[in-house]
């Protein structure tokens, strides 16, 4: 009878976190760049009550044992780097990845981030950067005295600048960027910021559309992969789970009282 008390108790935790993370997956359904997270659970230790193959009273072998379990658990809870959809902007710095990659950018630490936001603008030196500041990496710096009408960014990643008293384009850079064998793996700063991680695996840098990075789309975002239909189904899901899982206590607390009040 304990028994049923403890399992179902999991199950309760289990779901509670199973919400938390649905939550979080609504709240940042307009979150520029934002993946979606889902939820691996996996059952806890049995007791073995009879092993399968155990010989009975008559010598013959048994089919099937007899195990009890003892609950669940939280195990995983990756990200689904599915492709978000794009919204037109009309700035030319806004950029999105068509594709598998992430932008880097340069942390305070001096370490390397990665995003899949392409939400940049300029800081007082001409440096594109993201709204808190970090530095694209390599590093593009367009003169401040070029209108974004003059800036052209290519799929394939390259910053072009017509300055106001020229005719020609000239380079003022070009972007790359990384792409991991286990995306997944990517630790989580906040932000939109992931960081690597030995089970993301080393980086793979390099031009947009090469070693099967996607491309870049000038004038674009790309944004949330949560699907808010699909959330809510999952939501209802989640709470009426919780809700068994509480009338299972409920039911084992009524027959732990019943067994209370025999009398002899």
């Amino acid at each position: 009878m304990m028994r049923a008390l403890w399992s179902s108790a999991s199950g309760m935790t289990a779901q509670q976190k199973h919400i938390d993370v649905i939550a979080n997956n609504i709240a940042n359904v307009n979150t520029t760049g934002f993946k979606k997270e889902t939820l691996y659970f996996q059952d806890l230790v049995y007791q073995t009550l009879r092993p399968a193959g155990a010989m009975n009273m008559a010598g013959t072998q048994l089919p099937v044992g007899i195990e009890i379990g003892h609950g669940t658990r939280l195990v995983a809870t990756p990200r689904i780097f599915s492709p978000g959809g794009l919204q037109e902007t009309e700035n030319k710095l806004d950029m999105a990845i068509e594709g598998p990659g992430f932008f880097q950018v340069r942390l305070p630490d001096g370490n390397i981030g990665y995003t899949r936001s392409g939400f940049f603008r300029q800081d007082g030196n001409g440096q594109l950067v993201t709204p808190e500041g970090l530095l694209l990496d390599p590093p593009v710096i367009i003169p401040p005295e070029i209108p974004h009408t003059n800036i052209f960014i290519t799929a394939d990643g390259n910053v072009l600048a017509q300055r106001p008293d020229q005719t020609d384009q000239e380079s003022m850079g070009s972007i790359q960027l990384a792409l991991f064998p286990n995306p997944a793996g990517l630790g989580h700063m906040g932000g939109g910021i992931y960081q690597p991680t030995s089970a993301a695996g080393n980086p793979i840098v390099g031009a947009p559309g090469t070693n099967g990075l996607g491309m870049i789309k000038s004038g674009a975002l790309e944004m949330s992969n949560v699907q808010i239909v699909d959330e809510m189904v999952a939501l209802i899901v989640a709470q009426r789970a919780y809700e068994v899982n509480s009338k299972s206590i409920q039911t084992a607390d009524e027959m732990l009282g019943i067994a209370n009040g025999l009398r002899r």
